[in-house]
């Protein structure tokens, strides 16, 4: 992809996201200018990553089209059900992609490059990248995963902070109910290593053990240093209840992502 392509992919996205926004309407306003920031954010980290694994500067650009698109999706699923929940709605990853190939958005393209990212846009939010992509295919499905993970643990720590401060006032949407509780089948899973799927999501505390499980699906050793580095599950773990099973999922996954990096050098 060359870099005048990558100008004209961010052009349609400013113009395509603009539409979304609605006077008066401060509840979609608020959702609709979290995404836009969050695919500005993911758009940078996933060049963060790609140069840190010394990528092409062919590979830097079509990572970040797919960084800025992943969520495209998002934005048309929020208009039309309120709720960011694929369980409530659509899958918004496979209804990015459908977006991009109904705004003809990767014309001029090649064949192969057009197949990169909407491979990774349609399977980004899946709870496990599908079995039998390889090469750049592959490659590109990992990173935006990881870059995907990086800005949403800080989202989500905004987030959290804004709720807690003010609940009344806050303006997003909090998905599911805010109980004093987190699931004893999600912790389990978390101690055994597993990946957790948001159907099985109770309360917003759950949402929260949910964000610590991603470690188990972290592709590259760049992503868990910045993890350790920015104290991301330390801030998850203090907005959860400071109870002895939590204590004990606090020291595993601390412990998971130091033996990863240790795997790693």
């Amino acid at each position: 992809m060359e870099k005048a392509q990558l100008k004209k992919i961010e052009a349609w996205f400013d113009s395509y996201v603009a539409g979304f926004y609605c006077d008066g309407d401060d509840f979609l306003n608020s959702n609709i200018e979290l995404k836009e920031k969050h695919s500005r954010l993911v758009r940078d980290d996933i060049l963060w990553l790609a140069d840190r694994l010394k990528l092409t500067e062919n590979q830097k650009n079509i990572a970040a089209a797919i960084g800025l698109l992943h969520d495209v999706g998002r934005f048309s699923q929020f208009r039309d059900y309120r709720t960011y929940r694929d369980t409530n709605s659509l899958n918004h990853s496979l209804l990015g992609r459908d977006v991009l190939r109904k705004e003809n958005v990767l014309a001029g393209l090649d064949s192969e490059e057009i197949n990169y990212i909407e491979t990774a846009v349609a399977h980004h939010g899946d709870k496990e990248i599908p079995a039998g992509l390889e090469g750049d295919t592959l490659l590109y499905c990992q990173l935006i995963r990881d870059a995907d993970k990086i800005d949403i643990y800080r989202v989500v720590l905004d987030y959290y902070k804004s709720y807690l401060a003010n609940p009344e006032s806050f303006k997003l949407e909090l998905e599911l109910p805010d109980e004093p509780t987190c699931s004893e089948e999600i912790i389990r899973d978390l101690l055994a290593e597993k990946r957790i799927s948001y159907d099985i999501l109770k309360s917003f505390n759950d949402i929260k053990l949910l964000m610590l499980s991603w470690v188990y699906d972290v592709n590259f050793a760049p992503t868990f240093e910045r993890i350790k580095q920015q104290k991301f599950l330390e801030k998850v773990i203090d907005f959860l209840p400071q109870t002895e099973d939590i204590t004990r999922v606090r020291k595993h996954i601390l412990d998971y992502v130091d033996k990863r990096i240790s795997q790693q050098h």
